[in-house]
């Protein structure tokens, strides 16, 4: 499988690395590395950043928080996630955009599909940052939505885990892992892959995911070059 456009989803809380909340910068300058390196093979990356190792609109609701305002937090914290990986970016030479999903010149540009696709053309990663821009969306419905849009080959999930496991493989030691499954097979069996929402734009618009282990230095380069280290979700 070639890929020449993808939209890769990165997990916040993995950008904090062995910290407790925040960016650890160590993790940070290993995913520009290994983002730089696929761009310079020629593919045309979007990306979508979570907020969770600064603020998550869902628990901050369940301490009190109005849900709007807490998913509108997080929404910034994506934004501070997409400028930190914008700084890394331009610290290993790799050109890139920030775009934002509601309106915020200068930190960023007001995002529009077209002119994600045109900065992806022009060799630079387009980092799409404000989730979906609305409350009660998660950034994996966000990075389903900007992959559909983007017109991208497949959306690559780089998480903590290796691949889609039938249980969680840090609780159950006998959790077997998928090399392929369907995405009516991830919703029968009520596998945690992403939210039912992406889950379903993507298998409606027919947009793969492979769901790999991002904080493995060198495993973005390896999947998409299609080893077989990840899980692929598929109609």
């Amino acid at each position: 499988m070639q890929f020449k456009r993808i939209l890769l989803k990165l997990s916040g809380e993995s950008l904090m690395g062995d910290r407790h909340h925040g960016i650890d910068e160590t993790r940070l300058s290993e995913y520009a590395e290994q983002i730089s390196e696929v761009a310079q093979k020629g593919v045309e990356i979007g990306i979508v950043i979570g907020g969770g190792n600064i603020f998550r609109g869902l628990s901050g609701a369940s301490k009190g928080f109005d849900r709007v305002k807490g998913d509108q937090m997080g929404m910034l914290a994506t934004v501070i996630n997409s400028l930190a990986l914008s700084s890394a970016l331009n610290a290993v030479g790799q050109k890139n955009r920030v775009f934002t999903a509601v309106r915020m010149e200068p930190v960023g540009e007001f995002y529009s599909k077209w002119k994600a696709i045109e900065s992806m053309q022009n060799g630079e990663v387009a980092i799409i940052a404000g989730g979906t821009g609305n409350p009660f969306f998660t950034t994996d419905t966000a990075s389903a939505l900007r992959g559909i849009e983007i017109e991208a080959d497949a959306m690559f999930k780089g998480t903590r885990v290796d691949g889609v496991y039938t249980a969680d493989p840090e609780k159950d030691p006998a959790a077997t892992k998928f090399k392929t499954i369907t995405f009516d097979e991830v919703y029968n069996r009520g596998l945690k892959v992403m939210d039912l929402t992406a889950t379903t734009l993507c298998k409606e618009n027919n947009l793969p995911v492979v769901v790999f282990d991002m904080d493995r230095y060198g495993n973005l380069k390896k999947v998409i070059e299609g080893e077989d280290i990840g899980t692929l979700v598929h109609l």
